[in-house]
């Protein structure tokens, strides 16, 4: 497995073109000199559960076998206080996952492993750089917001790359705990909590991105709309994020992917070689 495996052709792209850009070694550069890695640290610390196998274990659980089945240093691993379901990744060389409460209410335990994973792509996809000056000025205010006004064509060009490189991380999310839970994760941000969602038609949700890809190509004011209301989103809408997961999913590389890693194709964790029953679910491989 290698992270070539997971990059959607979009997220690529987007990032060539990132890259491109003169001023942004320099950019980047300036911003992490700020020290915005060592504030965000110990403003985490500060005000949020950090989860260890002490605290909280049935939540930090989660973490270690997706880092080992990903090969990839474990990040912090914290809990906030939010109603608001959402989940985020920070930092570049000091990385950490920040979960929300409202998350944790909303997911089975299955589709939090999921965001989880979702997460955890960042670090894998080698996003973290882009990603944390990406996140930063989606959520700007004072100073930081002034200043992203100011760049305005380089701040629209990282929110662009940053909806792109969400579909890549979907793919990992979809790799770590099957393509049905990473469906069904989906359709829980995109309409609620299990007991409105648990019947939700996924494949008539998809077809709205092909709905919406139609409206958009009807006409150059319909597509001057679109392209106005996604200029400051960091995350695609989920309509099209479950098209393009539904579509990989089909695809020889992911059932490849599955079985170059010895995934058990029903409960989706890491088996031996020798097994002929998943020991995790008892289902025969």
């Amino acid at each position: 497995m290698q992270t070539i495996d997971f990059i959607h052709p979009e997220d690529a792209a987007a990032l060539d073109a990132l890259k491109s850009i003169p001023v942004l070694p320099k950019v980047i550069k300036s911003f992490m000199d700020l020290g915005v890695e060592q504030l965000t640290t110990g403003l985490n610390m500060a005000s949020k559960v950090k989860l260890s196998p002490s605290q909280l274990p049935e939540l930090y659980n989660t973490l270690p076998p997706i880092c080992e089945l990903l090969d990839i240093k474990e990040p912090d691993f914290y809990l906030e206080m939010d109603p608001i379901p959402n989940a985020y990744a920070f930092g570049d060389t000091q990385t950490a996952i920040t979960i929300t409460s409202g998350l944790v209410e909303m997911m089975s335990e299955e589709e939090l492993r999921g965001v989880v994973a979702h997460e955890c792509g960042h670090i894998v996809c080698h996003h973290m750089l882009y990603h944390t000056l990406a996140y930063m000025l989606a959520n700007a205010t004072g100073m930081v917001e002034k200043l992203a006004s100011l760049a305005a064509p380089l701040h629209y060009a990282l929110m662009y790359w940053s909806r792109k490189s969400e579909l890549s991380c979907d793919r990992v999310a979809a790799f770590i705990v099957g393509p049905q839970t990473a469906f069904s994760m989906l359709a829980r941000l995109a309409g609620g909590p299990k007991s409105i969602t648990s019947k939700l038609n996924l494949v008539e949700l998809a077809e709205q991105a092909d709905l919406y890809d139609a409206l958009c190509k009807s006409g150059l004011w319909n597509k001057a709309l679109q392209t106005y209301a996604v200029l400051n989103q960091d995350h695609p809408y989920t309509s099209v994020r479950l098209r393009e997961l539904l579509k990989w999913t089909d695809t020889q590389q992911y059932q490849g992917l599955l079985t170059c890693r010895r995934i058990c194709p029903h409960c989706h964790q890491a088996i031996d070689e020798g097994w002929r029953f998943c020991q995790h679910c008892g289902k025969k491989i």
